[in-house]
């Protein structure tokens, strides 16, 4: 955990996460499983303006959603 709150988990490409969508992704949904994850864990989802609202909505009626940042904003991935 860092000194401002859970650090998100890195991500890969900028991609959507909606099913079948390969649009640039310009928001982070930040979200934990309570009982898969350690509290201080967060997960991304990455989404496109089109779909923001449909998985947001997806992860917070099941309590999981946390925090929704600009995409730009998120850590990316070490390449190998």
């Amino acid at each position: 955990m860092s000194l401002f709150g859970p650090v998100p988990d890195a991500v890969d490409d900028l991609v959507c996460s909606s099913r079948g969508c390969r649009a640039e992704a310009t928001w982070g949904l930040l979200w934990n499983n309570p009982k898969l994850h350690t509290p201080d864990r967060r997960k991304v989802w990455l989404a496109c303006d089109e779909h923001r609202e449909h998985l947001s909505q997806f992860l917070d009626v099941r309590g999981f959603l946390q925090s929704v940042v600009p995409a730009a904003d998120l850590e990316s991935a070490p390449r190998s």
